[in-house]
């Protein structure tokens, strides 16, 4: 899973039937030890997330698995929102 933050939304009036009333969110990964920058993603939505919220993002078969749509070409799907992140800094990694 990914840890992310929702930036952004995605209007696609063509777009692949099977995508047809799917919400699509513009997200920024969080990386919380290593600061690094990753690049943004789209997903589609699952659980209603807006703009600003924290995240929790799936890819892969379990996006496609988390909306029971196995034929559906999604790659990323939002499938919670974050309350809280707690990182233990002193932990080596």
């Amino acid at each position: 899973m990914i840890v992310g933050r929702v930036i952004g939304n995605v209007w696609a009036t063509r777009k692949e039937n099977s995508l047809n009333g799917l919400k699509l969110l513009v997200i920024k990964p969080i990386d919380h030890l290593s600061g690094i920058e990753r690049p943004e993603m789209v997903a589609a939505d699952a659980v209603g997330a807006g703009i600003g919220e924290t995240v929790l993002v799936v890819t892969g078969s379990s996006a496609r698995r988390a909306l029971n749509k196995e034929d559906c070409p999604i790659d990323a799907m939002v499938v919670g929102i974050v309350d809280e992140v707690e990182i233990n800094r002193n932990i080596e990694i």
